[in-house]
C-alpha cells in the first residue's frame, strides 16, 4: 500500500493473510488527502480484501463508483461481494390502534369464514362417508376408535373414580351434619350424568385426542403431505378427518357412560364407608332421581363436545404456519380453544335446559 498524488495504490494480494497488516498500516495515511483507491496492480482478492476496501471507503467517505480504479478481475469480485450496494431495509412503522383493530377484525372474519367452510366440509363428507367409504383407508375408523376410545378409557376411568370420591366426600361432610346422608346419591347421580361425566370426558379427549389431531394434520401440512393428497385427487377431509370424526362419534357415548358409572361408583364407596348407607339403598336412590331426560341431555351434549374437538383440531392443523415451531403452537392453541368451547357449550346447554327448573 502506497500513497501518491492523492491516491492510495495497492499491489499484490488483498486476502485474509495480508489484510490485517494493511489495516494496521492504514491509519498513517488517513490524514492524507485521498480521492481514489488504485487497485489495478492487485493480482488476487477475496472477501476479506473487499471488506477492507469497503471499510476504507467508509472511513474516507468516498463513493465507490467514483473513487475506485480496478482491473477486470478485481471489478468482478468487488461487484459480487461488496456490501456498499446492499439495499438498506427500512423498519416497518408500528401500526396505529385503528389499523390494528381493522386488521384484527378482518382476520377474525376470515377465520370465521374458513371455520364455516371447514364445518360444512366435515359435516358433508362425514355424512357421505357413512354410505360411501371411497377416499378412506381401509380400517381407518377402527384404528382411530381404538386410539380415541380404548386407549383413553384407562385415564378417564381413573380420573372419574377420583372425581366421584372427592365430590361425594366433600358433600358428605355437610350432609351428615343434617342427617341427609341419602341425598349424596341424588348429588352423585344428577351431577355425574348431566355435568361431570360428559365434561370430564370431553376435556380429557381435548387434551389427548384433540392435540393429536391438530399435530398430525399440522405435520402433514408442513411436510406437504396434504398437497400430495390433493395432487393425487384425494380429498384430505375424507382421507384424514372423516375417520376421526366417525370414530369419536362412536366412542364418546361409551366413554361418557363409563365415566358416569365409575364416578357414581366412587360416590358409592364414600356412601357405604363414610355415611353408613347400604349399596342397595344408594343405587335405588340414584335410579329414582336420574331421569331419562337427564341421560339424554348428558349424552346429547357429549356429541357436540366430541365434534368440537375434531373440528377445532382440524382447523388449527390445516392453518399451521412455519415448521416444527408452528406445529407446537397450533397444537397448544387447538387444546386451549377446544376446552374453551366445551365449557361455553356446556354453559349454553345448562341455560337452555335448566334455567327454568
Amino acid at each position: 500500500m502506497e500513497y501518491r498524488a492523492q491516491s492510495l495504490f495497492f499491489d499484490g494480494e488483498l486476502t485474509k493473510h495480508t489484510v490485517p497488516a494493511l489495516y494496521d498500516e492504514f491509519p498513517k495515511y488517513s490524514n492524507q488527502t485521498i480521492f481514489t483507491l488504485d487497485l489495478q496492480q492487485v493480482t488476487k482478492i477475496d472477501s476479506a480484501g473487499i471488506a477492507f476496501i469497503d471499510e476504507i471507503l467508509s472511513q474516507l467517505e468516498l463513493n465507490p463508483d467514483e473513487s475506485l480504479s480496478m482491473n477486470e478481475m478485481v471489478r468482478i469480485a468487488y461487484n459480487t461481494f461488496t456490501s456498499t450496494k446492499l439495499k438498506h431495509v427500512k423498519t416497518e412503522n408500528k401500526l396505529d390502534f385503528f389499523t390494528q383493530l381493522g386488521s384484527g377484525s378482518v382476520d377474525f372474519l376470515r377465520s370465521i369464514k374458513d371455520g364455516i367452510y371447514l364445518i360444512a366440509d366435515i359435516s358433508y363428507w362425514s355424512f357421505v362417508g357413512i354410505f360411501n367409504k371411497k377416499g378412506q383407508r381401509k380400517g381407518s375408523v377402527i384404528q382411530q376408535a381404538l386410539f380415541i376410545g380404548v386407549d383413553a378409557l384407562g385415564i378417564i376411568a381413573l380420573l372419574s373414580m377420583i372425581l366421584g370420591l372427592i365430590l361425594a366426600l366433600q358433600s358428605a361432610a355437610q350432609l351428615r351434619q343434617f342427617g341427609a346422608n341419602i341425598f349424596v346419591a341424588d348429588l352423585m347421580g344428577i351431577s355425574m350424568v348431566t355435568e361431570m361425566g360428559p365434561i370430564l370426558t370431553a376435556i380429557i379427549l381435548a387434551g389427548r385426542s384433540g392435540s393429536s389431531i391438530a399435530s398430525e394434520i399440522a405435520t402433514m401440512q408442513v411436510t406437504e403431505e396434504i398437497d400430495a393428497l390433493k395432487m393425487m385427487a384425494i380429498n384430505p377431509i375424507r382421507y384424514v378427518v372423516v375417520p376421526k370424526f366417525h370414530a369419536i362419534t362412536i366412542c364418546i357415548p361409551l366413554l361418557v357412560t363409563a365415566s358416569t358409572l365409575i364416578g357414581i361408583f366412587g360416590g358409592l364407596i364414600v356412601a357405604v364407608t363414610y355415611l353408613d348407607l347400604s349399596a342397595t339403598v344408594f343405587i335405588n336412590r340414584v335410579i329414582e332421581v336420574v331421569t331419562i331426560r337427564d341421560a339424554i341431555i348428558g349424552l346429547g351434549k357429549s356429541y357436540f363436545f366430541a365434534w368440537v374437538i375434531v373440528i377445532i383440531g382440524s382447523y388449527y392443523g390445516f392453518n399451521v404456519k412455519g415448521g416444527a415451531e408452528g406445529v407446537g403452537k397450533v397444537t397448544t392453541q387447538a387444546v386451549v380453544a377446544s376446552i374453551f368451547w366445551i365449557i361455553i357449550l356446556d354453559a349454553i346447554n345448562s341455560l337452555i335446559f335448566y334455567f327454568n327448573i
